[in-house]
């Protein structure tokens, strides 16, 4: 046995299939008869994307036809961070964004949870938005994996597995 293997563990989103979902909701919500007349509609502003309607329920539908688009897409919901509807004039919004990187609460969580429930010669590091997770079983690190893959706080994924 050679050294330790290791792996990183990173929330990542693939910015170019949320722009897609986005236009694809676009289209949609121009076409459907339901969305007709009430001045529904969604767009980035920004780093957020804003969702527009006249009433609380259309504009709830307009978010849901989102979510559609991006789990067609591939994309989890887990990355989807959406507000509650507000008024605004006459009219309702939502807003949204897309989580990128572990915050440094969350990547506290997942340590404490590694080193809680993991195998024990498993260690974690936080290192900017990721986490190194390292061991010399490869092994308990498939196990690791395994136990994050259940985690539902965040769209996990592992890179760089090494050994």
């Amino acid at each position: 046995m050679a050294g330790e293997s290791t792996f990183d563990v990173v929330s990542k989103v693939d910015k170019q299939e949320v722009a897609n979902a986005l236009n694809q909701s676009q289209k949609e919500i121009a076409q459907r008869y339901d969305f007709k007349g009430v001045g529904a509609e969604i767009d980035f502003s920004g780093e957020k994307i804003l969702m527009k309607a006249n009433s609380e329920e259309r504009v709830k539908a307009v978010l849901d036809v989102f979510q559609s688009k991006l789990i067609k897409r591939g994309i989890s919901l887990k990355s989807l961070d959406s507000g509650e509807p507000f008024a605004s004039g006459k009219e309702y919004r939502l807003e949204a964004s897309i989580k990128e990187g572990i915050a440094q609460d969350l990547a506290k969580k997942i340590n404490k949870l590694i080193r809680d429930e993991g195998p024990k010669s498993v260690k974690s590091q936080i290192q900017g938005d990721e986490l190194r997770v390292s061991s010399k079983s490869r092994d308990d690190l498939q196990a690791t994996m395994a136990l994050l893959k259940d985690f539902d706080e965040a769209d996990l994924q592992f890179v760089n597995f090494r050994s």
